[in-house]
C-alpha cells in the first residue's frame, strides 16, 4: 500500500526540528531564521536523508492557519462571511471595509511568509547536500529544489493576490528585506513565479500528483505548468496562459473525477484530477496522531449528524444568495448540491422571491448522506464544498471535516483557464475551446455549448470554482468586472481591490506604508 505523504511526515523524527525554525505563531518576519541551525548536526553525506528537507517544506505548505484560506476567499459574490459577534472584522472585509490592524491580515502575511522562509531555508540545506554527493544525489537534488520553488510560488501567488505588490524573498536570510528600495509590484511577483516555474519544469516528474510513490500527491511538472498558467491569467498573458494548460492537457494523464459531489469528500481524495492540494490524514485509526485542517469555520453551527457525536462547525463562510439564485436559474443539479448545505431557514428566505417559490427536491436541509443542517444564527447556508459527511468520518474521529484534504487547483480549472485564454484571443492546436468547457459541464449534467464565449466561460467557472481560494473575486478584479461585487448592499470600488498591509507589518517594514 502507497504510504500518504503525511504518514511519511508522521515517520520523520527530524522534521520536529525543521519545523521549530518555521511555524511557530509568535515568529516575526523580520526575525532572523534560525538557518545555521536548521540542519542540527546533519551529516549532508548521507544524501538518503536529503528527502527530509523536502518533506519540511511540505509540512510547512500544508500548515495553513484555518484563518487564512478563509481570509483569501470572503470577498467573492459566490460567498459571505457568516454574522460573527466574535470576528466583525472579518465580516466587514466581506463588505470591503478593511482593518489594517486586524488579526487575520497580520496572520495571514506573516505565516506565508514564514514559510516561504522556510522554503528557501530548506532550499540552502539541499544546496548542501548536493555539494558532497554524487550524479544521482545530485538529481535528486535538483528535484527537490525545483519541488521547494513550486511550493513557494504558489504561496507567494496567493500572497500577491491578496496585497498586490508584496516582498519577493530570495535567500533564508530575511535581512535583505530591509535593503529593499521599492516593493516588487504585482505584475512583478507574477513574472517572479512565472520565470521561477520555467526553472523547475525541467526537474519535475512528468506525472500526476497521485503517480508519485516517493511523496505521493506531491509536485509534478503538471503542477508547475499550472502555476505558470495561474501567474500569467494574472498578467493577462493569454497565450502564455494557453500553452501551459495545453501541456497539462495534452499529457493526457488527467481527467475530472466522475462524480462532482464525491470529488471534495474521501473518494476524492488524490483522484487524477487534483494537480495541487493540502493533503491531510487520520491515518485510518480513530485516535492518537493525526495531520489536519480546522474546518470547523466552513461548517454550519449546528447540525443533526447521521453519525452520533460528529461534531458541527462555527457558521464563519456562507454560500451567497447570488449564487444560488445564478445556479437555479442554470439548471444546475450536482454543483449545486455539492456547493452549498441548506437550511430550513434558508429555503424559505429563497422562496420568498417568486421566481424560486418551486425548487428541486436536492434543495433540502438533509444531505444525501443523511446529515440534517438546522437552523443557526449566523448563517442561511453553509459551504458544501469544505464539508465530510458524518458517514465518511473514521471512527473515533468527530472533529468536522477530519480527514478531509483541501483542493487548491483541479484539472476542470486547468481546462476553464484554457477555454478562456482562447476566448481572450490565444490560439492552440490542442482541443478546442467548445470542448474544454464541455468537459466540465458534461460532468455536472449540463447540456453541450458550442461556440462558447467569454461570459459563457466566466459563468462556468462561476460555477464550477465557487467557494474555492476567491477564484471568482480574483477573477473579477482581473477582468474590471467589478459591478458584479456591488451587491446585497455591498460597494466595491477600485481602491478595495487589495486589502491594506498588516499595521504590525508596516511598523517592522516602513517601505509597506509608501506603496
Amino acid at each position: 500500500m502507497k504510504m500518504k505523504l503525511t504518514e511519511k511526515i508522521k515517520s520523520l523524527a527530524l522534521l520536529i526540528g525543521i519545523l521549530a525554525v518555521g511555524l511557530g505563531c509568535s515568529d516575526k518576519l523580520n526575525e532572523p531564521q534560525l538557518n545555521n541551525n536548521f540542519a542540527g548536526g546533519t551529516d549532508f553525506t548521507k544524501t538518503e536523508d536529503m528527502v527530509l528537507s523536502i518533506i519540511g517544506v511540505y509540512e510547512a505548505f500544508q500548515s495553513r492557519g484555518w484563518e487564512q484560506p478563509l481570509l483569501i476567499a470572503v470577498r467573492g459574490d459566490d460567498v459571505n462571511a457568516g454574522g460573527l459577534g466574535d470576528q466583525q472584522d472579518f465580516a466587514e472585509t466581506d463588505l470591503f471595509n478593511y482593518n489594517k490592524d486586524y488579526w487575520m491580515y497580520n496572520s495571514l502575511w506573516q505565516n506565508m511568509y514564514v514559510d516561504v522562509i522556510t522554503a528557501h531555508t530548506a532550499m540552502e540545506q539541499i544546496g548542501r547536500y548536493q555539494e558532497l554527493a554524487d550524479a544521482d544525489g545530485q538529481a535528486l537534488g535538483d528535484q527537490y529544489l525545483a519541488e521547494a520553488k513550486v511550493l513557494r510560488s504558489i504561496m507567494l501567488f496567493h500572497i500577491s493576490q491578496v496585497w498586490g505588490g508584496v516582498f519577493i524573498p530570495t535567500s533564508s536570510e530575511t535581512s535583505e528585506l530591509f535593503d529593499l528600495e521599492t516593493v516588487p509590484t504585482q505584475d512583478e511577483v507574477m513574472q517572479h513565479i512565472s520565470n521561477q516555474m520555467d526553472e523547475a519544469i525541467p526537474f519535475l516528474p512528468n506525472l500526476r500528483p497521485n503517480e508519485r510513490t516517493d511523496i505521493p500527491g506531491g509536485v509534478t511538472v503538471h503542477t508547475a505548468w499550472a502555476i505558470k498558467a495561474l501567474a500569467n491569467q494574472e498578467l493577462e498573458n493569454y497565450q502564455v496562459v494557453a500553452d501551459a494548460c495545453a501541456q497539462i492537457i495534452n499529457s493526457n494523464r488527467f481527467s475530472l473525477f466522475p462524480d462532482f459531489y464525491e470529488l471534495f469528500k474521501t473518494p476524492g481524495k488524490l483522484s487524477d484530477e487534483v494537480i495541487l492540494d493540502m493533503q491531510y490524514s487520520d491515518f485510518g485509526q480513530g485516535e492518537g496522531d493525526r495531520e489536519g485542517h480546522l474546518y470547523a469555520p466552513y461548517g454550519p453551527q449546528g447540525w443533526t449528524p447521521a453519525v452520533d457525536g460528529a461534531s458541527s462547525g462555527w457558521g464563519f463562510f456562507e454560500p451567497s444568495m447570488k449564487f444560488i439564485k445564478f445556479m437555479l436559474d442554470r439548471g444546475e443539479t450536482v454543483r449545486l448540491e455539492t456547493s452549498v448545505l441548506f437550511t430550513d431557514r434558508g429555503i424559505t428566505e429563497l422562496q420568498t422571491d417568486p421566481n424560486y417559490a418551486t425548487l428541486p427536491a436536492f434543495v433540502s436541509n438533509t444531505t444525501r448522506d443523511g446529515d440534517v443542517i438546522n437552523d443557526y444564527a449566523r448563517a442561511l447556508f453553509a459551504s458544501g464544498k469544505h464539508y465530510l459527511p458524518s458517514n465518511q468520518l473514521i471512527t473515533g474521529r468527530t472533529a468536522y471535516g477530519s480527514n478531509k484534504n483541501f483542493n487548491i487547483v483541479r484539472y476542470a480549472e486547468i481546462l476553464l483557464m484554457y477555454a478562456e485564454a482562447l476566448a481572450q484571443g490565444a490560439t492552440s492546436s490542442s482541443i478546442s475551446a467548445d470542448d474544454a468547457v464541455n468537459l466540465v459541464r458534461s460532468r455536472a449534467g449540463m447540456p453541450a455549448l458550442s461556440g462558447v464565449s467569454l461570459d459563457q466561460i466566466l459563468d462556468e467557472k462561476f460555477a464550477e470554482l465557487s467557494m474555492e481560494w476567491g477564484k471568482r473575486y480574483f477573477d473579477m478584479v482581473r477582468l474590471g468586472r467589478t459591478d458584479e461585487l456591488s451587491y446585497d448592499g455591498r460597494n466595491f470600488t477600485a481602491d478595495k481591490a487589495f486589502l491594506p498591509y498588516p499595521q504590525a507589518q508596516v511598523d517592522q517594514f516602513p517601505i509597506l506604508e509608501d506603496n
